[in-house]
């Protein structure tokens, strides 16, 4: 869905199934890791509902796709972030978008799930009508036309970024800047930065990819930062899963290693919440 898309509790757009709109069980809306994450679980546990993916790309894999910028990669590791009914086999963990891209067409693929997508259909509204108890759904699609389908069940996979345009806050005097200006969601395929001196604004997990690969062939780069960002440096190999892919079954080794990965972050994240809370007391008595 975008920006502009609405969400409004009405009369149906449209007469329905006698203006011969497409109705399905169920719409889901993004083609990307969650989109098609989605379309495998209604396959195999709802076999008998019919579904579609909405896709307002002409590519499937969302983020995956859209982003281009040196050194892409995932901020988590794959064990957690993959699909626990297709373990993540690659050797690297923390993986790269190019490779993460990969996995999520082979899996469409290997499931029977791309021929599901409606590619080049851009959510534009969604109405919902309590007497049908149905959506309509209206899609942006080429020329400037639109078409409708109905649905009992609207399944939002489309993310949080604003495809059409990355967020710009701007700033003053940002006019008068004479170098150029790059979002990293828009990244030009034909941008040459050898050489030359950059600064990186922020300091999320964007830019913590970014800097590094920019740096191997700039002149110089600067990260300019509002406040620190806390980064635990790990390999980007998981050694003990590609220990246990050689003993036990791959499903096991995957099992095991994400369940060893989610206790970890879920240790990290009490350990941080219980650092602040001794940083604000300690102030406090200060």
């Amino acid at each position: 869905m975008s920006d502009s898309a609405t969400a409004t509790e009405s009369a149906p757009l449209f007469a329905g199934d006698a203006q011969g709109i497409e109705h399905f069980d169920v719409l889901i809306v993004g083609a990307g890791l969650s989109g098609i994450g989605a379309a495998y679980y209604l396959q195999a546990k709802c076999p008998s509902e019919s579904f579609a993916i909405l896709e307002g790309r002409s590519a499937m894999g969302g983020t995956w796709d859209l982003f281009r910028y040196p050194g892409v990669r995932s901020d988590s590791d794959m064990y957690t972030l993959g699909y626990q009914f297709r373990p993540w086999r690659e050797a690297k963990a923390i993986a790269d978008g190019p490779s993460i891209l990969n996995y999520v067409r082979e899996t469409a693929r290997d499931y029977g799930i791309e021929p599901k997508i409606r590619y080049g259909h851009r959510v534009t509204r969604a109405s919902w009508s309590s007497p049908e108890g149905r959506w309509t759904v209206e899609a942006a699609v080429a020329d400037g036309k639109s078409v409708q389908f109905t649905t009992n069940f609207l399944y939002m996979c489309s993310g949080y970024y604003d495809y059409a345009e990355g967020y710009m806050p701007g700033w003053p005097g940002m006019e008068r800047y004479r170098g150029r200006i790059v979002h990293p969601q828009q990244w030009p395929a034909d941008l040459d930065y050898v050489g030359k001196r950059i600064v990186v604004i922020g300091s999320g997990a964007t830019a913590v990819t970014l800097v590094p690969a920019l740096a191997e062939s700039a002149a110089h780069v600067t990260m300019l930062q509002r406040s620190p960002t806390y980064i635990v440096a790990r390999p980007s190999e998981d050694f003990i899963a590609n220990w246990l892919r050689r003993k036990v079954s791959a499903r096991l080794a995957y099992g095991l290693v994400r369940w060893k990965n989610v206790l970890l972050q879920m240790y990290f994240t009490i350990w941080r919440g219980e650092s602040r809370e001794k940083q604000k007391r300690a102030f406090c008595i200060l």
